[in-house]
C-alpha cells in the first residue's frame, strides 16, 4: 500500500524557523528518524520510507504554500495514490500550541495551502494532519505571527511534538485513519 504525505511550508532559509512551515518541520523529523534522506524532485523534495510492508512517499512541496496543489496533484498522479491515501500536514492557529487534529476531510479554515489542494483536486475530501501553533497575535498580525519564528519554549518542546507527529503518521499508514484519530487527536 502507498501512501503519500505532504507537509506544507515555504522553501528558503528565511522561512525555515518559521510557525508556517511545521508542514516541513515534521517531515524532516519523521525522514530523519527513518534514516530517510529528501532529494529534489519535480516540484519539491522527495523522500520515502517503508514502514511494516507500507511505502511511505513524503513531499515537501518547492511550488510554495499558496500553490501547494500543483504538487500534491503532480506526485499523486505520478505515483497513483488514492485520495483516501493522502495525508496533508499543516499549521493551524485556532489550536494551541503542539495540538494534533486528524480529520477525514473539512474545509481549508482559512489556509491557503489547503484551499489550493482542495481546487485542484477538486474536492476537500484527504486526510489532513495540523498542528497548532496557537494564536497569540494581536488582531491583523496573522501573516507575521504565522510567518515568524517559534518562541524558545516553542522551540524546547518542538521535538517530543515532532515525534509524536511522526508516530501519527506512521500510525495511519498501518492501522487506518479512525483508530490513528482515536489515539493521537488532541494529544
Amino acid at each position: 500500500m502507498k501512501y503519500l504525505i505532504v507537509g506544507l511550508g515555504n522553501i528558503g532559509a528565511e522561512y525555515a524557523e518559521t510557525r508556517h512551515n511545521i508542514g516541513f518541520k515534521v517531515l524532516d523529523a519523521l525522514a530523519g528518524a527513518s534514516d530517510t534522506f529528501f532529494t529534489t524532485a519535480r516540484y519539491g523534495d522527495c523522500a520515502t520510507l517503508r514502514h511494516k510492508g507500507h511505502s511511505l512517499i513524503l513531499i515537501k512541496p518547492s511550488t510554495y504554500m499558496n500553490l501547494s496543489g500543483k504538487a500534491v496533484r503532480y506526485w499523486m498522479d505520478a505515483e497513483h495514490i488514492a485520495p483516501e491515501n493522502l495525508l496533508v500536514v499543516s499549521d493551524d492557529i485556532a489550536l494551541p500550541f503542539g495540538t494534533l487534529r486528524l480529520r477525514p476531510k473539512g474545509s481549508a479554515g482559512g489556509h491557503n495551502g489547503l484551499k489550493n489542494i482542495a481546487e485542484l483536486l477538486g474536492t476537500e475530501e484527504f486526510v489532513r494532519m495540523r498542528f497548532g501553533v496557537g494564536g497569540d497575535f494581536p488582531r491583523g498580525h496573522q501573516v507575521d505571527y504565522v510567518l515568524g519564528e517559534w518562541t524558545e519554549e516553542e522551540r524546547a518542546a518542538l521535538p517530543e511534538r515532532l515525534k509524536l507527529f511522526g508516530d501519527a503518521i506512521l500510525s495511519f499508514a498501518t492501522v487506518g485513519l479512525e483508530r490513528t484519530m482515536n489515539l493521537f487527536n488532541k494529544k
